[in-house]
């Protein structure tokens, strides 16, 4: 468990140095996770320690939401005074991206 929390922490970190080092605006998780996936299918597939470490962690991926309702209840006036705007861009967004993947999974499956 712990080589494969390991190996988690440290494409996670790889992927943010190469966000920062070329000035990207994609966040270094991201990366971290391309990079993890590349490192997987070369490898064949996550073996059973990484399995593992995988599902104790989104066993546990509830707890994940916690900071974030914090921050919400914690800027409940913001939230009352932009309600509009923060509900047209989420609206917006959602929308956007469902209409987006619905082209890309077209595509792909041409």
């Amino acid at each position: 468990m712990l080589r494969a929390l390991t190996a988690l922490i440290l494409c996670q970190f790889v992927g943010e140095v190469i966000a920062r080092a070329a000035g990207w605006t994609m966040p270094g998780p991201v990366l971290g996770l391309v990079l993890l996936l590349g490192i997987l299918a070369v490898r064949g597939g996550p073996d059973e320690a990484m399995r593992s470490t995988a599902a104790g962690l989104l066993r546990h991926l509830s707890l994940l939401f916690v900071p974030a309702g914090v921050g919400i209840i914690t800027q409940l006036d913001a939230l009352g005074r932009d309600w509009l705007a923060i509900a047209a861009a989420i609206t917006v967004s959602t929308a956007l991206g469902l209409g987006v993947t619905a082209l890309v999974m077209q595509r792909l499956i041409r």
